[in-house]
Parts: structure tokens; C-alpha cells; sequence
């Protein structure tokens, strides 16, 4: 009997909070009704309008300026014509960077025959060579 009045306590305390936390969704749920739409879009509009992206240049078309790396670029010079390198790549691809005013050159004076290593921008700005 002794026992049995020790597992009474706890048994009980069990049950009720099994009861309260069953509940608390439900009163939850009829309680305050918060829309979170409305604090997404008083965030969006604290944090002010979403920057324009550029479009992908067309193929055959450069970027004129730095911008995101996109990859990097390692081979050897095949050829320059005014501001584009043409690049054999490790693998034996081609690749023309456009070099420009916003390029970062760690070595001055590229020619035909040189290994380089160029960050390029998707439209194939190169941001720096090496």
C-alpha cells in the first residue's frame, strides 16, 4: 500500500502536465492571431529596395567593369588582342578574358606564353590576373 501511495504523486503530476501541454496549442491557436506577413513586409520595407542585377552578358559579349567571381581561370597565353587574352586553360579549353582599367594585375607585362591565373566574372571580365 506504501508503494502505492508514492506513485500517486508523481502519476498525477504526469497527467497534468501531459493535459497542459496538449492544450496550450489549442489556446494558442484561438488566443492572439498574428499575421506574419505583415512583420515580413515591414521588414522588407525597413530594409529598403532589392538591388538590380545585371543580366548575364550575351555569348560573344565582355563585361566592362569588375564584378562577382564567378571562377578561376589558370593556362597558358595564346594570343592578346588590344584588351583580350586569349587563354588555352589546364584542360585545353580556349578562354577570353577582357582585361580593363578595373583589372588587378600582380605582374605587369602578360605576354604569349605566360601562365596566368585570372578571376573572371561570368561575362569574362577578368577582376584580377596573376
Amino acid at each position: 500500500m506504501k508503494k502505492a501511495n508514492t506513485m500517486i504523486i508523481p502519476t498525477l503530476i504526469a497527467a497534468f502536465a501531459l493535459v497542459g501541454l496538449n492544450s496550450s496549442p489549442a489556446l494558442a491557436k484561438k488566443g492572439a492571431k498574428k499575421s506574419y506577413s505583415s512583420s515580413a513586409a515591414a521588414a522588407a520595407a525597413e530594409m529598403g529596395p532589392v538591388p538590380a542585377t545585371s543580366p548575364a552578358p550575351k555569348p560573344g559579349q565582355f563585361d566592362t567593369k569588375p564584378g562577382p567571381a564567378w571562377k578561376t581561370v589558370g593556362g597558358t597565353v595564346k594570343g592578346i588582342q588590344g584588351d583580350v587574352y586569349m587563354v588555352e586553360d589546364y584542360e585545353g579549353n580556349p578562354v577570353k578574358l577582357h582585361v580593363g582599367q578595373g583589372t588587378k594585375h600582380l605582374k605587369r607585362n602578360k605576354k604569349v606564353g605566360d601562365i596566368i591565373r585570372a578571376e573572371i566574372t561570368r561575362g569574362g571580365f577578368a577582376n584580377s590576373i596573376q
